[in-house]
């Protein structure tokens, strides 16, 4: 119902007051959640006609997206907290979990962005009502289903898009039917192709590897047996290949295949029972094959072997798990509360082989489990003080190669908002402060990694049995602010300023160790049959590689977020500071992204048909340890027209004058030399829509 009753204000026109439940599983407008929350709305969506999902995330502050070899991966990082699940990435209700030890991404993520309704961010370890690991945030994936696609009054309706992308000739095809086949059942299904070749740089030279070819589909059926009850079963699908850069230049096969099951039932006649049960089963899988011969490192020896070309390795995680939670409303005097109870638990299963060159060493197989309950109570006193009380606990257990471990905590978290100023010159002011701690187990990659490391030098990798979990305390104050009607009749103006500290004890890096001969590790070993010096194809470093826990990392730092929206004329802008540091030795932290400053201006004409404006994005320069990139600034068009209601054209115009810049993490993951992004690019779009409904005598009339 809220949804509904915006359609007939200017709010929902103008896309101010998205509803979201991501933060605290009750329903509240995105600018008024006591958290740093975004979302990324359908409209936005087809605003920034996304290739991949490092796109997605345009004007959202405090979070960057990196990408390697392969395009349509991200590690997405917020407030400097990425890679091992600090950050619970969630794709209709399944956790994404998957990692890999190598250059690059540790923890990618395949999203397509054509199957998406909407993305919403929360940062910082508000929301570890989503499960263990979140110390950085949440990231929630929505794709569509037939509720979003259908209008009303249809019964069947169906959508054709085509998109080319000038630079690297990139073409996207997708495909959208939905039904409802009676009032209790409906069905959608989605099928994207998308194929691109390499794209060339803002320097005009073409980036070898970056080309991709992607094959990916969702189907979901809703059932409603009966009054208030509804079940959804869904599906998605990713297939992709590429080829991996490196010295085996690895033709790579990528499969995705998320089951998820949901079962709500909600009464309005009975506000003790809201209740959501959720079960997801995520199979990754990456298959390689080496397509050159390659020098590599015998893992027994350490000397120089030759690895043909042929030579096959694959890496597969399995997370399977759950999540029940009932939200009850009531109220106690002059309080109103909502309680949400729930608890959740996931497994991980790693599987990993490598028959000559030893990634199944660095990358080992193992099973991880982690599960947690806890209570949320959300109180509001007179429409002027919300509080949000709320405890976690977090248990887990790792067991592989002779290890087996196991933890737990209690966390807990405390907000407090008020509007004291209703009434007032600063009506729409929401001050808040929050308090809120985090728990992330270690995974398996980080617990038990052991091995050589395979080509170019060689060391070892050590595995750390002792690894403790990390813990996060995180102190937030902010200021939300609505206001409608301010310059003329019908506008909105949303906003949301934080500035915050997040201690994360126990933090979990790669640390670098001297040999025991050296008066360093007792664990590390002198290989003596490797003298430091050049061999073929490399040379040996007389150190061991191992994750280590840090006492403290802290990062701190300042977000804005603001969107103005007149109907003719709208606009956003967001800004991002962020420092964090080893508070063990001073050390900057080199996963924390440079300073980010966005700016959207935009209009509407032709009875809002026709939609048109342009973009700016400045990254500061940054150090960080020796890995450093130069500031750039990034301008970009976009323009949208609708003659009807079954005809879309869009184009977008990328990097409008040829930026040649590197992004910060590729550069970090390229040991200080990153790859150069894409130059300009044009993004021409054609999308047609059919729809039928009951107004005929055979059932189906055209609209």
């Amino acid at each position: 119902m809220p949804a509904q009753s915006q359609e007939e204000g200017v709010a929902d026109v103008v896309h101010l007051d998205e509803i979201t439940v991501i933060e605290a599983r009750t329903e509240q407008r995105w600018s008024e959640a006591l958290a740093g929350v975004s979302v990324v709305s359908s409209e936005e969506l087809r605003l920034l006609q996304p290739t991949d999902s490092a796109d997605l995330f345009f004007g959202v502050p405090g979070v960057a997206a990196s990408q390697d070899a392969n395009r349509t991966a991200s590690s997405i990082n917020i407030r400097g907290l990425q890679d091992f699940g600090r950050v619970a990435v969630i794709l209709d209700g399944a956790r994404n979990n998957f990692q890999r030890n190598d250059h690059g991404n540790q923890s990618p993520v395949w999203v397509e962005p054509e199957m998406l309704q909407e993305v919403t961010v929360v940062r910082g370890p508000v929301s570890n009502i989503y499960g263990s690991g979140a110390i950085g945030g949440v990231v929630a994936f929505e794709t569509k289903d037939a509720a979003d696609f259908l209008k009303e009054g249809e019964r069947a309706a169906a959508s054709l898009k085509a998109r080319y992308e000038t630079n690297g000739e990139g073409i996207v095809l997708s495909g959208v039917a939905a039904a409802r086949l009676t009032d209790k059942v409906d069905v959608i299904g989605n099928i994207v192709w998308r194929d691109f070749g390499d794209y060339t740089d803002g320097r005009g030279d073409t980036v070898d590897n970056s080309s991709f070819d992607v094959l990916a589909g969702l189907a979901k059926v809703s059932f409603r047996p009966a009054d208030f009850h509804e079940i959804e079963l869904g599906w998605v699908g990713n297939s992709e290949d590429w080829e991996e850069p490196g010295s085996g230049q690895y033709r790579t096969d990528f499969t995705q295949n998320t089951y998820t099951a949901q079962w709500v039932f909600d009464d309005p006649a009975l506000p003790l029972v809201d209740l959501h049960v959720s079960g997801f089963v995520n199979q990754t899988e990456i298959s390689q094959s080496s397509g050159v011969d390659a020098l590599g490192y015998d893992q027994a020896t350490g000397l120089p072997v030759l690895i043909p070309a042929g030579n096959r390795r694959g890496f597969e995680l399995v997370t399977t798990g759950f999540d029940v939670y009932n939200a009850s409303r009531f109220s106690t005097g002059t309080l109103d509360h909502a309680v949400t109870v729930g608890g959740d638990w996931f497994r991980d299963d790693v599987d990993t082989f490598d028959d000559l060159g030893g990634g199944d060493l660095y990358n080992p197989g193992g099973e991880r489990t982690a599960y947690g309950a806890y209570v949320q109570d959300r109180i509001e006193y007179a429409d002027w003080l919300q509080l949000i009380a709320a405890v976690r606990y977090d248990g887990f257990s790792l067991e592989g190669d002779n290890v087996d471990t196991d933890g737990d905590r209690f966390s807990p978290r405390l907000t407090v908002g008020v509007k004291p100023f209703e009434g007032t010159a600063l009506r729409g002011l929401q001050p808040y402060v929050t308090y809120a701690e985090g728990y992330r187990a270690p995974t398996v990659n980080e617990t038990l990694i052991e091995g050589l490391h395979p080509s170019g030098v060689v060391f070892p990798f050590l595995p750390n049995p002792g690894l403790r979990p990390e813990t996060s305390k995180m102190f937030e104050a902010g200021v939300n602010f609505e206001r409608d009607d301010v310059f003329v009749p019908g506008d909105g103006v949303r906003a949301k300023l934080s500035w915050f500290n997040n201690d994360v004890d126990d933090y979990i890096d790669l640390e670098e160790l001297p040999p025991a001969a050296f008066g360093g590790d007792p664990d590390c070993p002198y290989l003596v049959g490797l003298p430091p010096i050049w061999v073929p194809g490399g040379y040996y470093v007389p150190a061991c590689y191992r994750y280590t826990n840090v006492s403290e990392a802290r990062i701190r730092g300042v977000e804005l977020e603001l969107a103005y929206d007149a109907g003719w004329v709208f606009g956003a802008g967001s800004l991002a500071v962020l420092h964090g540091e080893n508070s063990t030795d001073g050390s900057d932290l080199i996963s924390v992204p440079p300073t980010v400053a966005t700016g959207r201006l935009g209009f509407r004409a032709l009875d809002r048909r026709l939609t048109f404006g342009g973009e700016v994005e400045h990254v500061a320069d940054a150090e960080r340890n020796g890995t450093s990139v130069d500031a750039h600034t990034l301008v970009n068009l976009f323009a949208s027209y609708e003659p009807n209601d079954r005809l879309r054209f869009d184009v977008r115009l990328n990097n409008l004058f040829g930026e040649a810049y590197v992004n910060y993490f590729n550069a970090v993951a390229g040991g200080g030399a990153g790859v150069q992004e894409e130059g300009f690019n044009a993004k021409l779009a054609i999308t047609m829509r059919f729809g039928a409904d009951g107004s005929t005598h055979n059932g189906l009339g055209l609209n």
